[in-house]
């Protein structure tokens, strides 16, 4: 990363537009469900399609508030999964986090990467420091870990989501 860091900026824009495409491609798979079928258990770390869609909206705005700088983004891991409830609600709060996170992206400079991103977890009292470069990447290797973790269980309720192959965006 400290070799070429407008490389890695570049990418981290590449994998900003890449996470708006995959999130509008699985929501748009989940449109085809029921909202009892999004609510529906299934066996995920979890729990269902909309308990872990909103697990990554939820920690999308953790991490943008951590990048910001806020050593205590006042944000709990159980509200994460069951807010909004409302399909209609969170379609909308995950384009306006899409956005937020592309326009993160778009503000990024090289010397950013050489930041140390801090933060105590769960409101602890042990501060965690970690180079920014980490915590970046971070933010899209989980995106991806959880919409793999959708993808299955969309595909498994016969759901049909888009490509998810990275050559193939647009």
């Amino acid at each position: 990363m400290n070799a070429h860091p407008t490389a890695f900026v570049d990418h981290l824009r590449l994998m900003a537009r890449y996470n708006a495409w995959q999130n509008a491609s699985l929501v748009a798979a989940a449109d085809t469900l029921s909202d009892d079928d999004r609510w529906r258990a299934r066996g995920a770390f979890f729990g269902s399609v909309a308990g872990t869609f909103n697990h990554v909206l939820w920690d999308d705005a953790l991490w943008l508030a951590r990048f910001a700088g806020d050593v205590w983004p006042e944000l709990s891991v159980p509200v994460s999964l069951e807010a909004p409830r409302d399909w209609e609600a969170f379609k909308a709060l995950r384009v306006a986090r899409d956005a937020e996170v592309s326009a993160w992206a778009a503000s990024l400079v090289a010397a950013d990467l050489q930041r140390v991103i801090a933060w105590y977890p769960g409101g602890g009292d042990v501060r965690v420091e970690k180079p920014a470069a980490v915590c970046f990447a971070h933010l899209f290797n989980h995106q991806t870990h959880h919409r793999g973790q959708v993808h299955g269980m969309l595909t498994a309720a016969g759901a049909v989501p888009g490509p998810t192959d990275l050559p193939m965006l647009g």
